[in-house]
This record gives structure tokens, C-alpha cells and sequence, in this order.
């Protein structure tokens, strides 16, 4: 294995030091500077062990290329992002792992602006630059030349202060709200809002520690599901939030401690926008559709589809002026945010929607719950991910009324559709289903599906 097979498509990522090493990082730096031509650029870091040591190796290649580098210390994706385009820097970098494993680490690269790096915007050349720079590199190897300068700052008050001025606090109440930060760095950002919030705020794993001690923070294990549930009904709250590493993504829980699927806080979150963008465009993925597209028709806006992934979303937005874009994967992405997904917007959007509806969570989405029941997304490990989704095809395309390889497969029936597409960055197939008002057919033809692709597997 090359340590450049750390580049995946749109952010970098491996296990620390054995794949992404600090001399992999240095290099990387060093090519971050060539292909973007950046002067100066922010850097941050979430909670995991390996933080210090590869923004260390980090700043070293930044500098020693001629860009100087300001640190903001531990903190989310989105406070790199908001400072990339609220304050003058040329890119920003973030070192996290997000909800990986705790041994591994990563980075996510953006232009001035915040503009995103994928492979086709960049990070293909910053990976064959980075190989360039590897050649020349050893443990030892001192800096080259006079390094650029190194700066500390924090801009979060900043930060807090725009996202206050985009969901707005007026006509809120004091609502009760769980939060599992998971020992990443949300509780950072958590602090600093609820002085301004008239919430009544418990917490769970609020510190941030990159030992993990409640596990890694990927609030869809079932074990970190079951716990942040537990502790909803236990504090008696209105909703219940949980947060992966960096915070880019929330996840939603009832007053019953049921999981919400970020299918539909999508088309929940789209309404709410269009109120204030009547015909605006919409951007969502492909694995689910349905429900957005009704909705976001519904509400007078219009559906755009975008590959999944956050760099496919953020360009599909910029490229058509969408306010708003969301996965159902629980990333969420906006236009007055630079077009950037962020964890916090949508919890506060929620809880603000909430207020001024008088309703629960539960009553937000049930009816859409039920116009459109889905399987949620469900990982199958195959050897051959392509010769899978080959086999899958040939036994249901015959009878499809519709087909898109736009991201993976899907095919659509009459009252029924799928989505079967492999990750990005594990030999996983991942499959979606959803139905229309029927329930016992999704569930029915999720369970074929899975067996096809357990048998085709073992072919």
C-alpha cells in the first residue's frame, strides 16, 4: 500500500503513522502551497492523539513553502471553513479523522473562500505534487530555507456570533436539549452558544479526549446510539443531539429517544430555508430522494441532484446558487455559509423550528416518515465491490422504470427505489432503500436486496 492511497476522493485520510506519516503531511503542506499558490492559510486540529503531531509536520511545510500558517487550535471543520471565508486567508486545513477509528487522522483542504478541494479541483495534483515533495524528504531533512511566519488566533466569538445572526433568537423558548459531543470538539462550540440560548442544556462526553474513553465518535454505531437515546428519556428532553469528531455532522433524536434519519431533516431544513428564498434551488444526493423532491416542490423550490460527498455537494451549490443542500448522511450545507456544511446551523435551525411551530420533533416528521419509509443506509463488506453491483444489476434492471450511475446505481420502481453505491474509503457496498407509503415493501426489499448482495459476494 502507497502512503499517497491516504488521498481519497476529497479529503486525505489513513491510519497514523503507518499510512499518513508526519513526512507525508510536511509534503503535503509543501504541495497545499504549490497547486493553490496560498500566502498565508489557517490551520486547526480536532481532539485525537495524533493532532499536535501532524499539525507540527503540517505547519513545517506550509512555512518552509513561503506561506505562513495561523493555528486556531482544536476546534470544528466549519470554524476552518468560516475562516477561510470570513477572514483573509488563501485556504484552510483541517487535521481530523472525523468519526474514524481513533489511530487514524486527516486532512480536509478548502481554497480562499472556503472553496473545496476534490480530485478534479485539485487534490489530484496535490497528491502527485505531494509525491514529488516525498522524494526529497527524509525524517531529518531540515526546513528549506527561511520559514514564513507562524501565528496563534481564536476567531470563534466570530464564528458563534454567525451563526446567531443566521438562525436569529427571537420568539425561542426554553426548550430541554441533550447533547453527546462524544469526547470531540462540538463542546466547545456548545459553551460558547448557550449563554445566548435560552435551552436548558445537558450534556454527555462533553470534554474533548482523544482516548475516547465512550468510544470513537460515530454517533451511528448501535452502541452510541442506544446510549445518547438512554440518555434523552433519562434527562427528560425535547430532542436529543449527537456529533461526530469534527461537528460537521449532527445527528437528531426525538423526546422518545428515537433516531430521526437525516433523510428527512433534509426536507424539514429545505422548508424552513424556501420560507425566506421562496424558489430557491435545493441541492440533495441520490441514495434518497423521494421525500426531498416532493417536499422541496411542494414549497415552490427546486430539487437539484448532486453526487454525494461533501466537495461534489459544495460545487454542485456554488455552481448553481442553491441556498440550501443536505445528505443524508447528516451533512448540511448552506449558502450564507459559504456554501459549507456545518453541524451546528441545522440543530439550531431545528430547535428554533420547533419553538415556533409547537410542535415535537416527533410530529415534524412523522407524516413524512411515513409518506416515504426508508431502510436508512446499510454497509455490506464485499471483496469486489464492482462485480457486485454488476451482479445486482443484471437481476433488476429488467424491470426498473428509471436508472442513474450518476453515484452508484439506482433504480426506480413504480413504489419503490434503491441506491447501491461502494465507499469512498473502505471495501464496503452501501445500500438505501426507501418506498412510497408502504413500509412492508421496503423493508421486503431491502432484505432481497442485501441477500443478492450477500450471494454475489460469495460467488
Amino acid at each position: 500500500m502507497s502512503e499517497l492511497d491516504c488521498f481519497k476522493a476529497y479529503d486525505v485520510r489513513g491510519a497514523v503513522p503507518e499510512a499518513l506519516s508526519p513526512q507525508l503531511v510536511r509534503a503535503t503542506g509543501r504541495a497545499f502551497a504549490a497547486v493553490t499558490g496560498a500566502r498565508h492559510a489557517v490551520i486547526g486540529r480536532d481532539a485525537r492523539l495524533s493532532g499536535p503531531l501532524l499539525r507540527d509536520a503540517l505547519c513545517l511545510g506550509l512555512r518552509e513553502s513561503g506561506c505562513a500558517v495561523t493555528d486556531i487550535g482544536m476546534c470544528g471543520t466549519e470554524e476552518i471553513y468560516h475562516a477561510a471565508f470570513a477572514q483573509s486567508f488563501d485556504g484552510g486545513i483541517m487535521i481530523t479523522g472525523s468519526h474514524n477509528p481513533a489511530h487514524e487522522n486527516g486532512l480536509k483542504m478548502v481554497r480562499a473562500g472556503a472553496v473545496p478541494i476534490s480530485g478534479d479541483s485539485g487534490l489530484h495534483a496535490i497528491r502527485d505534487r505531494a509525491a514529488e515533495e516525498l522524494r526529497t524528504l527524509t525524517d531529518d531533512a531540515p526546513p528549506a530555507g527561511e520559514l514564513a511566519p507562524l501565528h496563534t488566533a481564536s476567531y470563534r466569538t466570530a464564528y458563534v456570533e454567525h451563526l446567531l445572526r443566521m438562525v436569529g433568537t427571537d420568539g425561542l423558548r426554553p426548550l430541554k436539549i441533550h447533547c453527546d459531543a462524544g469526547n470531540g470538539c462540538a463542546g466547545l462550540v456548545l459553551r460558547e452558544l448557550a449563554p445566548h440560548l435560552p435551552y436548558v442544556f445537558t450534556f454527555s462526553n462533553v470534554e474533548p479526549d482523544g482516548h475516547f474513553p465512550h468510544g470513537v465518535p460515530n454517533p451511528l454505531l448501535p452502541e452510541k446510539r442506544e446510549a445518547t437515546a438512554r440518555a434523552v428519556k433519562e434527562h427528560d428532553a425535547d430532542m436529543g443531539l449527537a456529533w461526530d469528531g469534527d461537528f460537521d455532522r449532527c445527528f437528531f433524536y426525538d423526546h422518545e429517544g428515537t433516531f430521526i434519519e437525516g433523510y428527512y431533516l433534509v426536507g424539514l431544513l429545505a422548508e424552513a430555508v424556501l420560507e425566506n428564498h421562496p424558489g430557491g434551488k435545493i441541492v440533495h444526493d441520490p441514495r434518497l430522494l423521494w421525500n426531498t423532491q416532493e417536499v422541496v416542490t411542494a414549497a415552490g423550490g427546486k430539487p437539484v441532484l448532486s453526487k454525494a460527498g461533501h466537495a461534489f455537494m459544495k460545487e454542485t451549490m456554488r455552481a448553481v446558487d442553491a441556498v440550501y443542500g443536505g445528505e443524508m448522511s447528516a451533512h448540511h450545507f448552506f449558502r450564507e455559509f459559504a456554501y459549507c456544511d456545518s453541524g451546528m446551523l441545522p440543530w439550531l435551525m431545528v430547535a428554533r423550528i420547533i419553538c415556533r411551530s409547537g410542535k415535537s420533533l416527533k410530529e415534524l416528521v412523522a407524516a413524512r416518515m411515513a409518506a416515504f419509509p426508508c431502510s436508512g443506509e446499510i454497509n455490506r463488506s464485499v471483496r469486489d465491490a464492482a462485480a457486485v453491483m454488476d451482479a445486482v444489476y443484471r437481476d433488476y434492471a429488467p424491470q426498473a422504470l428509471e436508472e442513474s450511475r450518476l453515484d452508484g446505481l439506482s433504480l426506480s420502481f413504480k413504489d419503490w427505489r434503491f441506491n447501491l453505491r461502494p465507499s469512498n474509503t473502505e471495501p464496503l457496498l452501501r445500500l438505501n432503500v426507501e418506498a412510497r407509503g408502504d413500509a412492508a415493501l421496503m423493508m421486503r426489499m431491502t432484505k432481497a436486496l442485501l441477500h443478492h448482495i450477500d450471494v454475489a459476494n460469495h460467488a
